[in-house]
């Protein structure tokens, strides 16, 4: 008797039986408890990756993050408080369907704008705290967006504060046109007077970073840091290679390559950096903020 014999022996399965035990006894695990890493493909528990910063803990790879989240991990607990927060797009050129897309952005990222600014201290010294959101249209940079950097940096020199940027663009917002592009040049000039003061400007790029926000205040901080493997670009990698008609080296636009030819000048783990941020603000002499909240 072959194999096959025996199990045509065998009682057929009952799929009802028992079904109410089958299904209390089996373990239920709900999508969101894990998370799939997009670089090592390795699952990993939703509350493992939180513990850690949204950093996998088996490769390294550093997950996007929204702003509020950022500000959680950077600003020292309670001392963050924001500007200009009322303030939000609209329609300005009756570009189609844009109406439709900022609803969307605000309900899905819970923010009026792709910018989050305000004052705040980082291991005890005193900042203005910028924080670009790429759950709102990508941290898009519209009017608004740039119009709230320009108060931010203008407020830092007037009260003689370094200013620390995060960085996550797709680039300037195309829905309102040359007006957006303008912002390029009005948060340079902000960016401009500030560090005629001597004030210490730091930037800190995530990926990613691209297009007109590169092209203007992201890269022009005193000091730029960046996260591990972010895309830091003004055109993307497929843009041009189809231009130019030429193979793009290994790793092009990463962090790490932008660091190897001088255009950043650290990379820096996000668990790490708000003690790199607190020691550069120490070493430029930066405000101390003393415990009752006054400054030194």
């Amino acid at each position: 008797m072959n194999t096959s014999d025996i199990f045509n022996f065998l009682k057929p399965k009952n799929e009802l039986e028992n079904q109410g035990e089958q299904i209390e006894n089996r373990p239920y695990i709900p999508d969101e408890l894990w998370v799939k890493c997009p670089v090592c493909k390795k699952p990993v528990l939703s509350a493992d990756l939180n513990e850690n910063k949204k950093v996998c803990p088996k490769c390294g790879y550093h997950f996007r993050i929204g702003a509020r989240q950022r500000i959680e991990l950077t600003a020292d607990e309670g001392s963050f408080k924001e500007f200009d927060a009322e303030l939000t797009s609209t329609n300005i050129i009756d570009f189609p369907d844009y109406t439709r897309k900022l609803k969307n952005a605000k309900l899905n990222s819970g923010e009026n704008e792709s910018v989050i600014t305000g004052s705040a201290a980082i291991g005890g010294y005193r900042v203005i705290l910028v924080v670009m959101n790429s759950q709102f249209m990508m941290g898009s940079m519209g009017t608004v967006t740039g119009e709230k950097i320009t108060r931010a940096f203008e407020y830092a020199t007037e009260h003689r504060m370094p200013v620390v940027v995060f960085t996550v663009s797709g680039g300037a917002r195309m829905q309102e046109g040359i007006l957006s592009l303008m912002q390029m040049a009005k948060t340079s000039g902000a960016v401009k007077k500030h560090s005629d003061e001597g004030l210490l400007y730091i930037t800190v790029l995530t990926d990613p970073t691209t297009g007109g926000v590169t092209a203007s205040f992201a890269m022009e901080g005193d000091i730029i840091l960046s996260e591990p493997k972010a895309l830091i670009a003004f055109a993307g990698p497929r843009v041009i290679e189809q231009t130019i008609r030429q193979k793009l080296p290994k790793d092009f636009q990463s962090a790490e390559f932008l660091l190897e030819k001088g255009f950043i000048d650290a990379v820096v783990p996000r668990g790490e950096m708000k003690d790199k941020l607190a020691h550069i603000l120490a070493l430029h002499g930066a405000e101390k903020v003393t415990q009752e909240g006054e400054n030194k």
